[in-house]
């Protein structure tokens, strides 16, 4: 099988980011999160995780 081509260097230039100020920074791609929507927001710091999924597999006729 041949190997995969991905390499696992980061890409990042970290120290580009490390002089960069806030100021800098480009936000215009991310949406505007109005007070309705943090209204309508759920925080789970502190509770009981939600449970696991699991499957489930069942067999239909075919006319189902």
């Amino acid at each position: 099988m041949k190997k995969s081509g991905i390499s696992k260097k980061s890409q990042t230039d970290w120290d580009q980011l490390v002089t960069k100020d806030d100021a800098d920074i480009d936000f215009t791609d991310i949406p505007v999160f109005t007070p309705e929507m943090f209204a309508q927001s759920v925080v789970r710091h502190g509770l009981q995780p939600l449970p696991k999924k699991e499957q489930l597999t069942i067999r239909l006729d075919g006319g189902v």
